[in-house]
């Protein structure tokens, strides 16, 4: 059997504590700080966050095809809206392989990149060849949207 000896060089208030009563609370703290690192490094990005990366990835690995603007709604904004501005969404239908998609973008995010632009023309998409149905009109770095030119005056 073996007896606890007393550590001579811990004061004499903590001469009762065993080896192993210190390698359990060093084993707790370890765990501890392992399960915050692991917490800490391994959050999931907020909603924003992904859209973002998705936009990013189709808008520069995302094939071309064109597409219809269906409906817009950039006009349906209240005009008293600037605490909490309204979404803004863009419905496009285009067809890839002969499936027909209809597909609709926030692009609120977006809203530089979207004023002025004229429905009756085409527009052009990007999307993934591997899901055609994730696509995009526009992104930070670019825009299938035509604009409507405006005039000097």
């Amino acid at each position: 059997m073996l007896m606890a000896r007393a550590v001579p060089h811990l004061p004499p208030s903590l001469q009762h504590i065993t080896p192993d009563q210190i390698s359990t609370v060093v084993f707790c703290v370890v765990a501890v700080c392992s399960l915050s690192c692991y917490i800490y490094l391994n959050r999931r990005p907020d909603p924003k966050e992904l859209e973002r990366q998705r936009r990013l990835f189709l808008a520069t690995r995302g094939r071309i095809t064109d597409a219809m603007l269906v409906d817009t709604g950039l006009d349906r904004r209240p005009p008293t809206s600037d605490a909490d501005p309204a979404e803004s969404v863009l419905r496009y239908q285009y067809k890839v392989a002969g499936v027909g998609y209809e597909c609709s973008q926030d692009v609120s995010p977006l809203a530089d990149h979207v004023r002025h632009i004229r429905m009756d023309l085409p527009i052009q998409i990007r999307y993934d060849p591997h899901n055609p149905g994730n696509s995009i009109v526009v992104a930070e770095s670019w825009s299938g949207l035509r604009s409507v030119a405006r005039r000097e005056e």
